[in-house]
């Protein structure tokens, strides 16, 4: 379903600018006047946290504050539904309501931009079901990890729109696997385009959340990302503050490059606390995550990015058995760097969500998702990447509502 007008004739964005949910935090709802709701943990210190911590830190100029906010950011499309990084992913999550569509960054042996979870695509495509390409499957070292498979910087494009997409998680979304087959590896140029079309037929902007992937892999080989990335903003109309595109990466070096050749706002990415980008690897760099997490790292990111795309457990980690643990200062102390957080992976599966909130013992069935995504707008999260749009949209309404917003 489409996102209609509403009644009066005022876009939804219009609505929201009205009732200050584009570019408010939750503390600046509760200052409005605005109750806020009861939450598990009070007794424990957490709602002094999520008073310092709440109040949004986006600021007019970036891009970011034409927005909704929180943001719901469908992680490679709908891929809950459909196969990840296909237009029919994309389209899905336009359709259940996803205010940007993201896509992971790889080039081809001639330099044009696909969008792929990984370069290595045994997961993703139909490639070993074609004869012709089994003589390509090869074992290639991707920033200190061998991986064995077929890799898209030793296709062309003409060769690449041989293949087809599919399920890259067969066990879990055995109903996605429906889909195997239907759709090309899209360009990162074709996902742009169909962006600026479907905007017009739903009325409202599309945005795009580029992630360079393995920057300084492909750049050791020849074949540079963020040249490529920013001319592809510029021909696509999407370059600068104004051009409804955020771009990520795990490597502060790409954001860094980045930001020299386009202004368009930024996000770093961080994995686990215990983990090293591979730039920090290659220049020597001992810092961790969780030196990056600390107020002089994340005042270090502030220099380069506007915003952080931690992993869930930096801002609520779990114990061993899976349980919530109390909330960091994450979010408060991103919020005072002036970072917005939009943190990975919400997904509905009971496999990926905290212990708190499984229902029953099957893995792959699905547990309370949306009362997950809430308790991340509560945290006063910026938004954050999901796998399933609508229940993340549904949670956010359940939000907006809790503190008077529609």
């Amino acid at each position: 379903m489409t996102q209609r007008p509403l009644g009066d004739g005022s876009s939804r964005r219009t609505f929201l600018r009205a009732t200050g949910a584009v570019g408010l935090g939750a503390s600046a709802l509760a200052a409005a006047g605005a109750a806020t709701p009861a939450h598990a943990g009070d007794a424990d210190g957490t709602d002094a946290r999520r008073a310092a911590g709440t109040r949004s830190p986006v600021r007019t100029g970036t891009g970011l504050d034409r927005l909704p906010h929180p943001l719901v950011v469908a992680h490679r499309g709908a891929s809950g539904y459909r196969p990840e990084h296909t237009i029919g992913a994309y389209e899905l999550a336009l359709e259940l309501g996803a205010d940007v569509i993201e896509q992971d960054l790889v080039p081809t042996r001639d330099g044009h931009l696909v969008v792929r979870h990984e370069n290595n695509i045994a997961e993703t495509t139909d490639v070993a079901d074609h004869a012709g390409f089994a003589a390509r499957r090869t074992t290639k070292t991707i920033d200190g990890v061998a991986l064995t498979g077929w890799f898209t910087e030793d296709f062309t494009l003409a060769e690449l729109r041989t293949l087809r997409a599919k399920e890259r998680l067969p066990q879990q979304r055995q109903r996605n696997t429906l889909y195997d087959a239907r759709w090309p590896v899209p360009t990162f140029r074709e996902v742009a385009e169909f962006a600026r079309k479907r905007a017009r037929s739903l009325g409202r902007d599309v945005w795009l959340y580029p992630e360079t992937k393995h920057p300084s892999y492909f750049r050791s080989i020849g074949l540079p990302l963020e040249e490529r990335l920013a001319d592809e903003l510029k021909r696509a109309g999407l370059a600068g503050r104004n051009g409804r595109a955020i771009l990520q990466s795990f490597e502060p070096s790409s954001l860094q490059r980045l930001a020299k050749l386009v202004d368009n706002p930024r996000v770093q990415l961080l994995s686990g606390a215990t983990s090293r980008p591979y730039d920090f690897e290659l220049a020597g760099d001992r810092r961790t995550v969780a030196d990056l997490v600390t107020p002089d790292g994340l005042r270090w990111i502030s220099s380069f990015a506007q915003g952080l795309g931690p992993t869930t457990a930096l801002i609520l980690p779990t114990d061993a058995a899976g349980k919530l643990l109390a909330p960091t200062t994450l979010v408060a102390d991103a919020h005072r760097a002036g970072l917005v957080l939009h943190p990975y992976t919400v997904r509905n599966e009971n496999g990926f969500l905290p212990l708190d909130f499984r229902r029953g013992s099957d893995p792959n069935a699905y547990g309370d998702a949306i009362g997950w995504a809430r308790r991340l707008y509560d945290e006063g999260v910026d938004g954050f990447f999901t796998d399933n749009t609508d229940t993340s949209v549904l949670a956010r309404g359940d939000f907006w509502a809790a503190h008077g917003v529609g």
